[in-house]
């Protein structure tokens, strides 16, 4: 099937309401425009490298996502543009955050990540680790970021009853942090293999590649 016979099923799954991230890592321009021409907006990248150099070639009205692990000597390169960053893991990557968007004029909205999975490889904040953060003077005091919602990612496994527990759990607790600021009202959860199980548990935002783009791993020069 072609990329917007793709677009066009998975729009049929996704609530309007949902925010569609069709994560283009890897893929060539050319897969990206097809997917643009169809009338998609939002696309989320994993390298930063990458992303700035798509960024540079393809139409300015693409709203880009960084979604994948973020080395902080690189967030200089996606400041001047990046529209929301996924993966804010840690204190020291969100204040690096701040000081490039208070170089670049600009202030960047990101998701606070936190850790569901049962998996070491996942990063992100625990519960405690983003409520005290979310609660702390630093935060208040950072003026050039804007933590607008939370995002994680379930253990990548075929068990649906344990992907379902770990989005319920967060859901929960972003239920309990909108409570106290409306203004963090994105979650972010839900990739190919797992989003209508995201969705169930209130996923308001959803990373999908492969079921749009395929699986092939290379970029088309």
């Amino acid at each position: 099937m072609s990329i917007k016979n793709n677009l066009e099923n998975i729009s049929l799954k996704i609530p309007s309401e949902v925010c569609l991230v069709a994560v283009s890592k890897t893929k060539p321009i050319s897969d990206i425009l097809e997917a643009y021409e169809y009338g998609q907006r939002v696309f989320g990248e994993n390298k930063i490298q990458e992303l700035v150099e798509k960024h540079n070639k393809l139409p300015k009205d693409i709203e880009w996502h960084m979604i994948g692990h973020i080395q902080r000597n690189k967030v200089k390169y996606m400041a001047p543009f990046v529209s929301l960053i996924h993966s804010a893991d840690s204190y020291r990557l969100i204040k690096e955050i701040n000081k490039q968007g208070k170089i670049n004029n600009r202030v960047i909205n990101c998701l606070l990540q936190i850790k569901i999975a049962s998996e070491e490889s996942k990063f992100g904040f625990t519960e405690k680790e983003a409520t005290d953060f979310l609660n702390s003077d630093e935060y208040v005091s950072f003026k050039n970021i804007k933590i607008v919602g939370l995002m994680g990612m379930a253990t990548f496994t075929d068990d649906q009853r344990k992907i379902d527990q770990e989005f319920n759990k967060l859901k929960i607790f972003y239920k309990k942090v909108n409570r106290s600021n409306s203004e963090i009202n994105v979650l972010s959860m839900g990739m190919s293999n797992d989003y209508p199980i995201a969705i169930r548990n209130g996923s308001t935002m959803v990373r999908i590649g492969s079921s749009i783009f395929g699986k092939r791993n290379y970029i088309k020069k």
